[in-house]
């Protein structure tokens, strides 16, 4: 007898792109000489003419943007070095300057999906039984380059949604460009690259314990010259790794007063430079009790992909780190909500193709893996993977999974791990628990069902899912039923 199929309900909200979300970003349009071509032009302009030209840019963008002066100045900062000397400038001529190296960008003018949800760091003034909630959101604008944006709002007590506010405005963080490295970790992750020399161990030498970026670059400025006996690609190699592992881990800061669906995290470092995908979010509590937001991610080159670590206790500060060792050299990390017998938990891929699970001592390197499962089922025939953080129960971790059958037809489906041992598998769906309806197959990779991350609310599991990497939606299943489908089966594997 074939078991009651499980109550998937469908909420009717759905998150589609919207080309009017547009930040400001710096724009070069040329080389030195043709940056020199267009400060020449606007210097020619009188003030009359310069006041003039400024006013229809504020027409044309000031409501679209907070501040849009402030993003000009910073903008005519970056170019400030290529005008003549002795150039007195009023601070409209500056502003004109700034807008010209300035240009939109339509953070998901193409697609607004891969979503996963977690509890908001603020949970005061709510009625029983509801929860205030972030949403964060995979946006692909022109050129396919994604960028993290958020929402947030309440679930109430029957886990029915009431989203705050869509913020006409969207902005991104200011960098902190001269951010302080750990130097025991900076040259942990160096010698995992491999690229441990004598060089980098000189430079290191003389670095105190924390360093800045300026120190470090202060360290390679100074010892450069004595270096004439070593041959100059290992030198200029073993400089060039260093600095771009210096880039890749940065800190990112909101002004506390934006709304958070004013907030987007658009790629900064070079290795991030094509896209920052699928992040998967998860409220980490540790031992001690205190409460981080960690998020897994894929940075994307174009050519390469490297898995990163985001880490916020507030959604306004963020620090940005590269995962390293042998373990994390793929894409879909997601880390387990809390230490397990002492160490932190991954479930990750190696291959493409299988689950794999790993433990650490340090969350941020990573040495061993094992194979968690294989696909097992036709609609997971092609490959099987994690979708975002375990879920804890009495019963188990609750781990949602994509599969991809024919057709490339990616659905969701579920496990159940042990909870003191989540290597070992006590449950899982023969079937999926969600695949593409007719209306949710159509878009720019038609057939795919795919979350980043789930929440349980009022014993029901809220699944926000992404439609053929196109929009989002949300689901909800009862837990105790699915507790109870998970456990009627009987793993063999």
């Amino acid at each position: 007898m074939q078991p009651k199929p499980l109550q998937i309900k469908r909420k009717k909200k759905k998150f589609s792109a919207e080309s009017t979300r547009v930040i400001t970003k710096f724009y070069l349009p040329g080389g030195e000489e043709r940056i020199g071509h267009i400060i020449e032009r606007v210097l020619k302009l009188s003030e009359a003419e310069v006041q003039q030209n400024l006013n229809q840019v504020m027409v044309d963008f000031a409501a679209r943007h907070k501040d849009i002066n402030k993003v000009f100045n910073r903008n005519f900062n970056e170019i400030k070095e290529y005008l003549p000397e002795g150039f007195e400038l009023s601070d409209e001529r500056r502003y004109l300057l700034g807008a010209f190296f300035t240009h939109e960008y339509s953070v998901q003018a193409a697609a607004f999906f891969n979503p996963s949800i977690v509890m908001h760091p603020n949970q005061s003034h709510l009625k029983e039984k509801c929860l205030r909630f972030i949403l964060s959101f995979r946006s692909t604008g022109e050129g396919h380059i994604s960028s993290i944006e958020f929402r947030s709002g309440v679930l109430d007590e029957k886990n029915d949604f009431r989203f705050d506010t869509l913020s006409r405005f969207v902005e991104t963080p200011e960098v902190i460009k001269n951010q302080t490295y750990d130097k025991y970790v900076f040259q942990l992750r160096f010698v995992d690259m491999e690229a441990m020399d004598d060089v980098a161990d000189e430079i290191l030498q003389n670095l105190p314990a924390r360093f800045t970026f300026n120190e470090l670059e202060a360290a390679i400025q100074k010892k450069t010259h004595v270096w004439y006996e070593e041959p100059v690609p290992l030198l200029n190699e073993t400089v060039e790794k260093m600095l771009w592992l210096a880039r890749s881990n940065y800190q990112l800061k909101f002004r506390g007063d934006r709304r958070i669906s004013e907030r987007v995290i658009f790629p900064v470092s070079e290795n991030e430079s094509r896209g920052i995908e699928d992040a998967r979010f998860v409220r980490f509590c540790d031992t001690n009790g205190e409460v981080t937001y960690y998020a897994t991610y894929t940075a994307y080159n174009g050519f390469n992909v490297l898995p990163m670590l985001l880490e916020t206790k507030d959604f306004v500060s963020f620090t940005i780190r590269t995962l390293n060792g042998k373990a994390v050299q793929n894409k879909g990390m997601a880390l387990f909500p809390r230490k397990i017998n002492g160490k932190y938990m991954m479930i990750s891929r190696q291959d493409g193709e299988n689950i794999f699970i790993m433990s650490s001592d340090n969350i941020h390197f990573w040495h061993e893996a094992e194979i968690l499962q294989e696909p097992k089922y036709p609609w997971e025939f092609i490959q099987i993977g994690n979708c975002g953080s375990p879920l804890e129960t009495e019963a188990g971790w609750i781990l949602l999974s994509h599969g991809v059958g024919a057709m490339r037809k990616y659905c969701i489906g579920a496990y159940l791990l042990d909870l003191q041992n989540p290597t070992r598998i006590i449950g899982h769906l023969t079937e999926p628990l969600l695949s593409p309806t007719e209306e949710e197959r159509e878009g720019y990779v038609p057939n795919v069902l795919y979350t980043c991350g789930a929440i349980i609310h009022n014993n029901e599991l809220i699944i926000p899912y992404a439609m053929s990497d196109t929009s989002s939606g949300i689901a909800v299943v009862s837990v105790p039923d699915l507790l109870a489908r998970l456990l009627e089966s009987t793993p063999n594997f």
